[in-house]
């Protein structure tokens, strides 16, 4: 199984602690975001990694380059201009054709538990193009499912009007962890060109009747640490033996 690992944001919440570095090689409890996502998906057994950069995308390439990749094959997805989840995945794509096996797409600045065989036998038990994994709880932006567990639709927080693509039925509101398993196939669905985020694409893609699935992550353990007081509290927990690596 192979993964893509979102690298390439400037970091803006993230700073000062990106002052000097992307937020992959912002340090959590001595070691950065993107050797504990690495760490993470090679426990699960996957040794190829595509990573896409921009900002000071030469400091991860010679970080990588000094730690001997961790043991793993690892590409690099260069961004002349930041593609955002969609366009990035879409200019990666290369890496993942020729197969049809399922891929994970990861956020280098979460941590979780979340167990990626069992997500990944959800997505081939369903059938599905995506599966996203999902929590219930609170969120500035939810995505909305319906009683098959199929996307429906999206949300701005608690009070903003549903927009809704499959409008058949009652939906509940999760928040996006961040994490997702996708089949190669969606390459052949992607009509976005250039800049563009994969929400709208599944939203697009739920509308036509493709299976876009949620995997309740509530279960397991899941950190944003995409500003500074949630990089010290990961620090903590990591210390205190609630997340381990």
């Amino acid at each position: 199984m192979k993964a893509m690992v979102l690298a390439a944001g400037l970091g803006t919440r993230l700073r000062p602690l990106t002052n000097d570095r992307p937020k992959a090689l912002v340090e959590v409890a001595g070691r950065t975001l993107l050797e504990l996502t690495l760490n993470r998906l090679r426990s699960f057994g996957i040794f190829e990694v595509i990573i896409n950069t921009h900002h000071f995308a030469d400091m991860i390439a010679d970080y990588l380059e000094t730690h001997h990749n961790f043991g793993m094959h690892i590409e690099i997805s260069r961004e002349r201009v930041l593609l955002d989840t969609g366009g990035g995945l879409k200019h990666a794509q290369h890496f993942f054709l020729g197969s049809d096996e399922p891929f994970l797409l990861h956020n280098v600045d979460v941590l979780s538990t979340i167990d990626f065989e069992r997500l990944v036998q959800f997505h081939k038990q369903h059938g599905a193009l995506a599966t996203i994994a999902v929590q219930d709880r609170a969120t500035s932006r939810y995505l909305l499912f319906d009683e098959n567990d199929r996307l429906c639709g999206r949300r701005a927080g608690l009070k903003g009007e549903p927009e809704l693509v499959c409008p058949n039925g009652s939906f509940q509101a999760w928040a996006f962890c961040g994490i997702h398993v996708l089949s190669p196939k969606i390459f052949g669905e992607m009509q976005e060109e250039g800049v563009f985020s994969i929400i709208p694409t599944y939203l697009r893609l739920a509308a036509q009747g493709e299976p876009i699935l949620r995997f309740a992550a509530d279960r397991y353990y899941w950190r944003d640490m995409g500003k500074p007081p949630q990089i010290a509290e990961a620090a903590r927990e990591i210390d205190a033996g609630i997340y381990q690596y």
